[in-house]
């Protein structure tokens, strides 16, 4: 298993995004204060940090046929895992800027895939592949 990863982020309220991560995504909650609060992200540490000036709207690329956005940050979930997580994001009315679905059909780097944006406009890809060997696979 790989080491996990730290990620800093903005966003515009804390309680918003605890309700977010915390309760839509289910992430743990470690140390906070005023000003950051800490998500166990699937195993992960993020930091959302109250920097409201920071927010803008990220730049995209085509992907598959899709506007990415750029800046984004996500996870590689098991299948189920995956399509449990899109259905409970569904049935909570979550908007998707890319809806979930499979990317790169039929090619090497096939994967299920969706993109939305957090409560503060960071825009989060949560991504799956049926044979995880295949990740870097070219």
């Amino acid at each position: 298993m790989s080491a996990p990863f730290h990620l800093a982020f903005p966003v515009h309220d804390l309680e918003e995004a605890r309700r977010f991560y915390g309760g839509l995504l289910g992430c743990g909650e470690g140390r906070s204060s005023d000003q950051w609060v800490d998500f166990d992200f699937y195993g992960h540490q993020v930091v959302a940090h109250l920097a409201p000036p920071e927010l803008r709207p990220a730049a995209e690329n085509v992907v598959d046929g899709k506007q990415v956005p750029v800046r984004h940050f996500g996870v590689i979930l098991g299948w189920e895992d995956w399509h449990l997580l899109a259905d409970r994001l569904r049935a909570a009315g979550i908007r998707f800027i890319i809806e979930p679905g499979i990317r790169f059909a039929g090619q090497v780097g096939e994967q299920a895939t969706m993109f939305l944006l957090d409560p503060s406009g960071n825009a989060l890809e949560f991504k799956s592949f049926r044979d995880p060997s295949r990740i870097f696979a070219k």
